[in-house]
């Protein structure tokens, strides 16, 4: 189900959806989302402060998730392929140069993104509750076997489901205060997209990613790696991980943040990503 602010552009391998919000002159700031989400899960309020910040936020729907191209028979492909999309969207937009910041599977991303990058497109990083390589701070397969679990075919039992599972990946120290959003980011996920198949794709691009530590350790730029201590499904030793291969970068570690964006945070990782994406001014 469309938004009246979703927009499309034709890339070489899919027709990506992408948002692309506040002023055109602003500071391009590239978000990358994760494993089965739609750029929807980026929090609007997040946005919408980095807008009053001065960027330009540019979010696209991953291929395989939310209203970007589905494709009937696809081969697989790596992060490095969601990676190229994302520059492919920048070229789209006629931007040469973007902060680029990526949670979950989206950091992976960002971070193959700066990895490849040889034009000096990235200005700045930021990886958030993601990992260097998908074994490094693991879940556990309890929690796997939840974030694998198929959906109901009913409406309401599937968005149960959905909201449940925030729960368990996210913030156990504002579960309560979040329940209500939870339960809504659930519904307009559940109603704006669905594409299990998409997820089992990116799951196995991650699991078959190679270990970005040593590409990690070339990088001069400034970075910033943001993660929760209540993360169940990359654990904090993949945050721990990532700001220790990426020389001179600042680490967030946020004791009450889950898989997830709880609102009391909200301000912090808004204020660390602009502080981190000044220092390339």
């Amino acid at each position: 189900m469309s938004d009246a602010q979703d927009r499309f552009a034709d890339l070489n391998e899919v027709k990506m959806c992408y948002r692309d919000e506040g002023d055109p002159q602003g500071k391009p700031l590239l978000m990358i989302m994760g494993l089965s989400s739609q750029l929807i899960h980026w929090p609007q309020e997040i946005v919408d402060r980095l807008v009053e910040a001065g960027f330009r936020v540019i979010r696209p729907d991953n291929r395989d998730s939310g209203l970007t191209e589905w494709k009937k028979t696809p081969s697989q492909y790596y992060l490095a392929a969601i990676a190229r999309d994302c520059g492919e969207l920048l070229d789209h937009l006629g931007i040469q140069q973007a902060h680029v910041v990526g949670a979950s599977m989206g950091g992976m991303v960002a971070q193959r993104f700066a990895i490849d990058d040889k034009d000096d497109r990235v200005l700045s990083l930021c990886s958030i509750m993601s990992t260097p390589h998908f074994l490094i701070g693991m879940a556990d397969g309890e929690v796997l076997e939840q974030v694998a679990k198929p959906l109901p075919p009913e409406r309401e039992a599937a968005i149960a489901q959905l909201a449940a599972l925030y729960a368990l990946l996210g913030s156990k120290t504002y579960a309560d205060s979040e329940r209500e959003r939870r339960l809504a980011l659930a519904t307009s996920g559940y109603d704006r997209a669905r594409h299990p198949e998409g997820g089992s794709r990116q799951m196995t691009a991650i699991a078959i990613a190679p270990d970005r530590t040593d590409a990690l350790a070339k990088l001069r730029l400034p970075a910033l790696v943001i993660h929760g201590a209540e993360d169940s499904m990359i654990k904090i030793a993949g945050g721990e991980a990532t700001h220790k291969a990426i020389p001179d970068s600042t680490y967030l570690p946020l004791d009450a943040m889950g898989h997830d964006f709880p609102e009391p945070l909200f301000d912090q990782i808004v204020t660390a990503i602009a502080e981190n994406a000044a220092k390339a001014d």
